[in-house]
């Protein structure tokens, strides 16, 4: 296990860390934790920064699935699945900006809500 763990990047789900002995990267995610040596780190955020969320929502739009983004892994029968919110958080949280990218305008479609008029 490691000890000299430095902690790079924080969002509210989740927060991004790197070992300064072994250089290996700690990413804890909502319910998520995933461990990555460099190569698999920048091919990890590479595929997250350029997910085309707008294709997968559209493409599972009837899915009963409240989560529609994937995210494959190595495993052939694992695959995570993310709300928009979600990727954009994990998005902020590769990058490292620390600012909440989540003050900005709410649009009908970012709200899951299950409205009942009486």
């Amino acid at each position: 296990m490691c000890s000299d763990i430095k902690t790079i990047s924080i969002v509210k789900s989740g927060e991004l860390s790197i070992c300064c002995q072994c250089y290996r990267y700690h990413l804890e995610f909502n319910n998520i934790y995933l461990e990555f040596n460099r190569k698999e780190f920048e091919q990890f955020k590479a595929y997250i920064l350029g997910i085309e969320m707008d294709y997968w929502e559209h493409k599972h739009a009837f899915a009963k699935v409240k989560r529609k983004i994937p995210v494959p892994s190595m495993q052939q029968n694992l695959i995570l699945m993310f709300k928009r919110q979600e990727i954009l958080e994990l998005q902020a949280l590769l990058t490292h900006i620390s600012k909440d990218i989540f003050l900005t305008l709410l649009k009908t479609k970012d709200i899951d809500y299950t409205l009942i008029l009486n």
